[in-house]
């Protein structure tokens, strides 16, 4: 509402109004004073004019009056309804607590109010300047007004605030002093046609000003007080950072709060030992507050540890989500000399209680929980809700349902005072995956105190899984150790089969009806030597010859078979990682890797899908993020196989890499192809793991450690591999005698072998094969009998061939007592084992052939030909 005038309580006028237009009554006026002007204008001229002109002339001063008049009736009746609003509209603007100025575009002063003019100190309406001409003096202020101008031009609002050393009213010989000034600046719009005017709003804000300065100043004061108060102080955000902490504390801690900034620390930060589980036990109901008293240990910078008292107050939005916390920390010593005893007693006690490495809670002697213990909390609130675990709720809350049973009879026992009482092992309430052990101790003479008893609660989740690990390393080696010596006696049996076959070849016809029946069994003799390699190399026992490889070159070479391989219904998608970093193991076996890999892919996948291999390189740190028990942490390069099958089902995963386990149909899987991965990855030094959900497929993941010795060995050429059946894999121990058995035409000789063989099938078989071919051969069943027999012939033994594991004394043990009568002796190793696993037994120099088993008449002859040779 407008003000009134103090003098005479009518409302104040304008000083300048220079955009007021004439009223409807003036217009009227100047109607009648034109229309007795033109009456009288025809009467003094009817009989000078002529008589048509004269009746011409009257009807247009008609014409324009009616016109005149109609436009003048029509502007009163649009005016009259506005006239009120235009009437208070002026009231308002003209009384005004605002100084308001309207310019015109050229900024000549069109309106100002008296509030404007009393502002700027103007007598009258003479004295009444423009807003531009009036702070142009001041640079503060033509800054400001030079910037709202140009907001103006744009067709935007502003606002200014700044202060003059003189008020804009003070007189030279009494000023004032400073004052602060508010300028707000529109742009005013009459419509379309009408000129656009420059509205100004000055007020004096010098009060207001005073006011925020004075409510700062207290602010400060009361913020130095609370930064030097002889307790500490801190607030934090609904997410835990830090968002205030005063200067006694940050003294305390070691804090230097110049480089503090809110937010850069987390309360979890400056808590020691699982004091955050007691401060996270604290929460609000949903739009309230709580405060708790907490007696824990903060850290210092140093490490060190700060006993403290908090009172800690948290709140809670209304959806119930933890809100801002403040604290008042209060520093306890518990000093010798301090004046509570008890307290300093209470509180040292309570540190040794929350800082234990032990869960603990007390019950009494109906099961209520009675007090926890900052761990205990950690423990188990992860899973069930921290009201479960305030005092006087149920303890076995935390106990899986299966074994509250063994808990009650516990802690009957603890009511009875019984000393020893069994453990409880058992599984969490809501937690299946984790394992504990609660030992629940009596409470003796416990006098006016509830408790019944005190329970000590032990993880026992990771000490599970590796018992299950250990148990399973266990079996695996155990059925490692049962398939080599499988393989190991099966391999004899082989040899002697394959001997007889090709010796029962050398007396029939390929036309005689039995030559085919010998050669089927020489097929399935070969087949069944196919099965013994693969069990070998789950027992890690097979014939490796490791090289420095490129996993780009590896797989990239052999892409094309595997896509030929997996069939036209699955697609083949590699993608290798960037500057792989070399590995070392045998290209062949990690071919079949691979090979063996993709196809069960395929197989899982009979609606077709997508076959993926990735490479990359993990770094050390990755490895370690890992936690994958019982993996060496270094680098390594990984590589993935995955699929889009149907899954592997998870009581199946633990079972996977034994050996004759297969999810297959009968007749379609011998369940050694995941059971031979294992075992050239792990001779490798490497490592596999496989990953797979039901419905989504599964991803075996390879880990082959980083070859760092590239400069000596340098990375072998992968480009030249060999065309591998998933049905057979010949073992590359085998691959020269396999060249040389093409090349060689003359197998005969007339050297004399001692051929060296407790398996007497394999002996005869051997010796028999052996004359065959000229060869003159003795035979001893042992290493000590070998001994024998060449003490007795001495040089004229020109190459033993030994078998490898004997009783008595075995190959390698007889190749060393040859060695020291004997050091030329031609030696040639039989074994259905790796040549690495009994090379290792033999002086690094020693020399020697080795041939594996099982074997035919062309390779025993070959190989002992090749070693009498040189």
């Amino acid at each position: 509402m407008a003000r009134k005038n103090q003098s005479d309580g009518s409302y104040p006028t304008p000083v300048i109004d220079r955009h007021s237009k004439p009223g409807t009554v003036i217009r009227l006026i100047v109607l009648a004073v034109v229309l007795v002007v033109a009456a009288v204008a025809f009467v003094y001229l009817e009989n000078r004019l002529d008589p048509n002109f004269a009746l011409g002339l009257l009807g247009i001063l008609a014409m324009v009056g009616i016109f005149y008049l109609v436009s003048t009736f029509i502007g009163f009746v649009q005016i009259m309804p506005r006239a009120g609003g235009d009437v208070l509209s002026r009231l308002f603007i003209d009384g005004h607590p605002e100084g308001t100025v309207v310019t015109d575009k050229k900024g000549r002063v069109v309106y100002a109010n008296q509030t404007y003019a009393a502002l700027t100190g103007a007598a009258s309406s003479n004295d009444v300047l423009s807003i531009e001409a009036i702070f142009s003096r001041d640079n503060q202020a033509a800054e400001a007004v030079y910037r709202l101008t140009n907001q103006i031009r744009e067709g935007k609002e502003g606002q200014e605030e700044f202060r003059l050393l003189n008020g804009l009213g003070d007189k030279a010989e009494s000023p004032v002093g400073p004052r602060w000034y508010r300028l707000r600046a529109r742009l005013l719009d009459l419509g379309s046609g009408g000129e656009q005017l420059q509205a100004w709003q000055l007020s004096d804000i010098t009060a207001e000003r005073e006011d925020q300065e004075r409510f700062f100043k207290e602010l400060q004061h009361a913020i130095d007080y609370l930064d030097h108060a002889p307790a500490g102080f801190l607030s934090t955000g609904d997410n835990g950072d830090v968002a205030y902490i005063n200067a006694t504390l940050a003294d305390w801690i070691g804090l230097d709060l110049t480089a503090f900034s809110p937010g850069s620390i987390a309360l979890r930060d400056l808590i020691a030992g699982e004091g955050m589980a007691l401060i996270e036990s604290v929460q609000a109901a949903p739009g309230l507050n709580k405060t708790a008293t907490l007696d824990l240990d903060m850290r210092r910078k140093d490490g060190k540890s700060l006993p403290v008292r908090l009172v800690h107050r948290v709140s809670a939005t209304h959806d119930g989500a933890p809100g801002e916390s403040r604290t008042i920390v209060l520093m306890r010593t518990g000093e010798a000399d301090s004046e509570d005893r008890t307290a300093a007693a209470e509180m040292r006690f309570t540190r040794f209680f929350n800082n234990t490495p032990m869960a603990i809670a007390s019950v009494d002697g109906e099961g209520q929980i009675l007090r926890t213990n900052a761990l205990f909390l950690k423990m188990f609130s992860a899973a069930v809700s921290r009201d479960d675990l305030e005092k006087g709720s149920p303890f076995d809350v935390v106990i899986h349902e299966a074994d509250r049973t063994h808990f009650e009879q516990a802690l009957k026992s603890a009511r009875d005072g019984q000393g020893d009482i069994d453990p409880i092992d058992t599984r969490h309430a809501a937690d299946s995956d984790r394992f504990f052990r609660f030992y629940v101790t009596a409470v003796v003479d416990s006098g006016e105190s509830e408790e019944a008893a005190i329970i000590y609660a032990v993880e026992m989740t990771e000490q599970k899984a590796l018992e299950g690990q250990m148990a399973q390393t266990q079996k695996m080696n155990a059925v490692g150790t049962l398939a080599g010596g499988i393989a190991h006696d099966f391999n004899n049996v082989l040899t002697a089969i394959l001997l007889s076959a090709d010796h029962l070849l050398l007396s029939v016809r390929p036309s005689d009806s039995s030559f085919a029946d010998l050669m089927e069994i020489k097929r399935n003799a070969n087949r069944a030597a196919v099965l013994v390699r693969q069990l070998l190399a789950f027992s890690r026992k097979q014939t490796m010859r490791p090289t420095v490889l490129s996993m780009t070159d590896v797989i990239g070479d052999l892409r094309m078979l595997v896509d030929r391989l997996t069939g036209s219904h699955v697609k083949l998608d590699v993608e290798f990682g960037r500057d792989l970093w070399p590995v070392k193991t045998d290209l062949g076996q990690f071919e079949q890797v691979i090979i063996n890999l993709a196809v069960n892919a395929r197989d899982a996948m009979p609606e077709g899908g997508i076959v993926k291999i990735r490479t990359a390189n993990i770094s050390e740190g990755d490895i370690e993020a890992l936690n994958h028990r019982g993996m060496e942490i270094a680098d390594y390069v990984v590589i993935e196989v995955s699929d889009e099958g149907t899954g592997i089902e998870p009581d199946v995963m633990d079972k996977i890499f034994e050996p004759f386990f297969t999810t297959k149909d009968v007749g379609k899987g011998t369940g050694l192809g995941l059971s031979m991965v294992y075992g050239i990855i792990k001779q490798s030094g490497g490592y596999i793991y496989a990953d797979s959900q039901i419905g989504e497929g599964t991803t075996f993941r390879i880990y082959l450690p980083r070859h760092l010795d590239v400069a000596t060995e340098g990375v072998s050429d992968a480009g030249s591999t060999q065309d591998i059946s998933t049905e057979s894999d010949a073992a590359p121990s085998q691959e020269p005698a396999a060249a040389q058995d093409k090349e060689r035409t003359d197998l005969t000789g007339s050297a004399t072998v001692l051929l060296v063989e407790d398996e007497e099938a394999v002996r005869r078989g051997g010796k028999r094969m052996l004359e065959t071919r000229g060869y003159t051969v003795h035979e001893a069943g042992s290493g000590v009998e070998a001994l024998e027999v060449i003490e007795e012939l001495g040089d004229a033994i020109d190459i033993v061939v030994s078998d490898v594991v004997m009783p008595e004394m075995d190959g390698p043990t007889l190749l060393r007592e040859l060695r020291k009568d004997h050091p030329d002796m031609k030696f040639i190793f039989v074994s259905g084992y790796a040549e690495d696993a009994f090379a290792k037994n033999l002086p690094e120099d020693a020399k020697f052939g080795f041939l594996p088993k099982p074997f035919s008449l062309k390779q025993l002859a070959t190989a002992v030909k090749d070693v009498i040779e040189g």
